[in-house]
């Protein structure tokens, strides 16, 4: 038999809007974006303003909370990368594009209401630690690039790649319901989307299906054998799991 892969894009786990990634998946990320995508390739486009001494703001209680409705999230910076102004990046997109076309980009800070525009002049990957290394404008020794320490890497919301067929973003199958085809029988609801040899749909089940009050979630491999419906407009996913699938996880 011959299993086809479904594919799920990280764009900003997954492109994710900030806030609903947060609230969704606990804060694990905003861009993972995946769509349907076996192992997550990353892609990623386009920053201007120089920035000469990138000084964070410190936030104070009665700082007011940005709204990023608007926004995607697509890395966040974690550390300077030597001594010249580079940045390392965790990425929470799978678009490489996102790291290494220079262009626009917008940084989000502590205290900041908004994110604010930045140009990104390179980038690279540095495939065994899972990061970006990126050069930004005005960003030109240690000291600079370790004031940007936590700041977000940002695109607007309209800047959401076009996707392949097949190809779904985390942000849209986060909460679709899921049934059993042949019964009709609701499952419960998708929660996250696991990265593995290929994607896992982690489902909270509903409580009239959990076969024991201790399980609360399965996993279930998002392959087109497994899962051959995937219907956005009305909300659902239909499976058709082997025996012992949805047992498996107790």
């Amino acid at each position: 038999m011959v299993v086809y892969f479904r594919r799920v894009v990280l764009v900003g786990k997954m492109e994710m809007k900030h806030e609903e990634a947060n609230k969704e998946i606990g804060g694990r990320g905003a861009e993972k974006q995946r769509g349907k995508r076996v192992g997550g390739n990353s892609k990623i486009k386009n920053v201007q303003s120089p920035v000469p001494n990138p000084q964070p703001v410190v936030a104070s209680p009665q700082s007011p909370a940005p709204n990023l409705d608007d926004w995607l999230e697509i890395g966040k910076i974690v550390s300077p990368q030597g001594l010249s102004g580079e940045l390392r990046v965790y990425p929470v997109s799978d678009f490489p594009e996102r790291f290494e076309v220079p262009g626009k980009r917008w940084l989000l800070c502590s205290g900041d209401t908004e994110p604010q525009p930045i140009e990104l002049l390179t980038g690279r990957y540095i495939s065994n630690k899972n990061l970006y290394v990126i050069k930004l404008a005005g960003v030109e020794n240690c000291d600079q690039a370790d004031a940007l320490r936590g700041c977000k890497l940002m695109v607007p919301a309209s800047d959401r790649p076009q996707l392949s067929e097949d190809e779904y973003h985390v942000l849209d199958l986060i909460g679709l319901e899921v049934f059993m085809q042949a019964s009709g029988e609701l499952v419960g609801t998708v929660v996250d989307i696991i990265p593995a040899g290929n994607d896992l749909l982690e489902v909270k089940l509903h409580e009239s299906f959990a076969t024991e009050k201790k399980q609360k979630t399965v996993l279930i491999p998002f392959v087109e054998a497994i899962a051959p419906v995937v219907d956005l407009k009305s909300n659902r996913i239909e499976i058709t799991p082997p025996p012992g699938l949805l047992e498996i996880n107790n």
